[in-house]
This record gives structure tokens, sequence and C-alpha cells, in this order.
């Protein structure tokens, strides 16, 4: 179906998601936003919405209520969301995602934006589909399965992808990017994921970050090109192991330069070059150009 034949309401919100991200002009994602129909990822009503920091039940069980740029419970208990749209659509803007191509989506929740994605690659391309959370990636599976493209997998988004994708895009937050996301990434193939440091209790990380940015990292012939889209809030990833003594604090100090805008290239498996946003002795985020 065109975009024209979508209905009405999905048309204006597909159109007001892109507005408010910035987007002047990308038809494909706009037709993508129009497409996939929220409420078939979300659940049945009554269903539940983000107020700043509460929840809130929606007064209504029309789903025409779902298509505003709000965030949408999913799993409450655990800070959960059907992420917010217009970000979403700034970063599937950023990654350029095109017919053909092969996406990992790691944190795919109950797989909307991975059916978005889907509509993107189109039936040539394919979109691997990454949950830890067991029952998550069950819902995700049954609402996913019109979708031949799409391959869903439970397990270990940090593990994946397993081979060469085009595109990495990770809905969680970490510290630092897996080994998987830049080993595998094709030459010309781009990976977004929020960078950050959480929020603690009881001693570990849990709930949404303290400081993040969107961080896109793009791989060249001659290395790897790395900016910084925006700064972010995300829930932070879970089963990981704790991090090298004093990581965090380094990461935070290097947010609170305010530097971040300046970065241009990421280091990875080499030395330490010269001035760099920050670094460990792997990786790190560089003011220079590739």
């Amino acid at each position: 179906m065109a975009f024209e034949d979508e209905p009405v309401h999905r048309q204006i919100y597909a159109k007001q998601i892109l507005a408010k991200a910035g987007i002047s002009r990308n038809n494909r994602l706009l037709a993508a936003f129009a497409k996939v129909a929220r409420e078939e990822f979300i659940g049945p009503p009554p269903w539940i919405y983000k107020d700043f920091h509460n929840y809130r039940e929606m007064a209504s069980a029309d789903p025409v209520v779902l298509y505003q740029d709000m965030l949408i419970g999913i799993d409450t208990a655990r800070g959960v969301n059907n992420g917010m749209p217009s970000l979403h659509a700034a970063a599937l803007h950023a990654l350029g995602i095109r017919e053909g191509e092969t996406v990992t989506h790691l944190g795919a929740g109950t797989g909307y934006y991975s059916a978005i994605i889907a509509e993107l690659v189109g039936p040539s391309g394919r979109v691997i589909a990454v949950e830890y959370d067991e029952a998550l990636a069950e819902k995700a599976r049954e609402n996913l399965g019109r979708y031949a493209n799409v391959q869903l997998i439970h397990g270990d988004g940090t593990e994946w992808p397993e081979e060469d994708a085009d595109v990495v895009y990770a809905n969680f937050a970490l510290d630092h990017p897996p080994e998987a996301w830049i080993d595998n990434l094709a030459i010309y193939g781009r990976t977004l994921f929020p960078l950050g440091v959480p929020a603690i209790e009881n001693g570990r990380p849990a709930g949404f970050t303290r400081w993040a940015g969107f961080l896109i990292i793009d791989r060249r012939p001659s290395g790897f090109g790395a900016k910084f889209l925006q700064p972010v809030s995300f829930v932070w990833v879970e089963g990981q192991e704790p991090p090298p003594e004093g990581r965090h604090q380094r990461l935070a100090d290097a947010f609170r330069s305010r530097r971040g805008f300046q970065v241009r290239s990421f280091r990875w498996q080499t030395p330490p070059g010269r001035e760099e946003w920050y670094g460990e002795e792997d990786w790190g985020l560089s003011f220079e150009e590739v």
C-alpha cells in the first residue's frame, strides 16, 4: 500500500513524528511509520503511558490515541516502554537503512521498531531482532510472525550479530561497544547505540542512564567515523558483568566536559592516539577525522 492508502491518523502521526525529529524529507521512513500499526505491538487496553516520571492509564480504548509522540508502557514494573517515536525516527534516519540491507536490531522489545525496520529493508533485506527478556521475546515472535524477512532471537544482544551486518541498532544503553557490534560490521556499515553511565541502586546499575548519548559509528575502508547524535535516556543493559574499576567515573567526566559534539572518529583495537574525548586500551573516541 502507498502512504496515501494508509489510515489518515497514521499518516498524520508519521508526518508529526518526522517533523519533531527534524526530518524534512525521508519518504521511505515516513511510509514505514504510517504502515505499521502501533496497537498491534502494545497489547490490549487499558494502555499505560509515561507522563514525566509517572505512569498513567489512558482514558480511552481507541487505538487512535496511541499515535502520539509518547512512551507507552510495556513492562512498567521494570520501566520498559515502547520507545519515543521521534527519537527512533531520528536514529533510523541517521542510519540511512536501504532496501536489501541486513539489520540487527538489539533490544527489540515487542517488535514495533523491528517491524518498521523490516519495512525499510524490504523483502530483499533481512532483520535479526534480538530480545534478552524471554516474555518480551515471545510477544515479539508473535507480533512479527507476518514478516518473512525478520528472524527473532531470544538472546544476549551484546553477542549479536554473529556475521556481517550492514546496520547494528541497539535499544539499550551500555558503557562500551561490544566486540560483535564492531567486528561484524560490514564495510560502510553503521552501528548506533546509547553510550552512557547508569544510575546506581544498591551498588549496581539499574533503571535508566544518568549520562548517555546516541553514538553512531560508521565503518570505512580507512577506519571508523563516529559522532554523537543527541543526549538520550535509555534503559540499562541486562546481564552484564561489572565494568572495570573507574570506567563509569571517567566516562561521566567525559560527558561533563561537554565536548562530545566534537567527536569525529572511533579507535578500535589499536593503541591510543592523540587527544581523545574518552579512551580505553582497546577503543576510544577521538576528535580527529578518519
